[in-house]
């Protein structure tokens, strides 16, 4: 028998809303990186993770990007998924 399919929200702290879905995935956290760049601009990078650990993991492997790209900063934050 198939996953049943849902629609999952993340609320960043900004107010941004991103829904995900439809997915069956067991995703439980949003993350994203915003990349603030030498010239002013910034980039925006995003994912899903099946727990917390996973998603705040992602924070070790921005550091080096960060180094390797050259930002001047980044802004990482981790949130939870909610269904409706």
């Amino acid at each position: 028998m198939a996953k049943k399919k849902r629609y999952l929200t993340a609320t960043m702290a900004d107010g941004y809303v991103k829904t995900i879905g439809p997915t069956a995935a067991p995703f439980t956290h949003y993350w994203r990186i915003v990349a603030h760049l030498h010239d002013g601009k910034t980039e925006v990078f995003w994912g899903h993770a099946t727990s917390s650990k996973e998603a705040a993991g992602k924070k070790a492997l921005t550091a080096q990007a960060a180094r390797r790209h050259g930002w001047t900063r980044f802004d990482f934050e981790v949130v939870e998924l909610t269904e409706h």
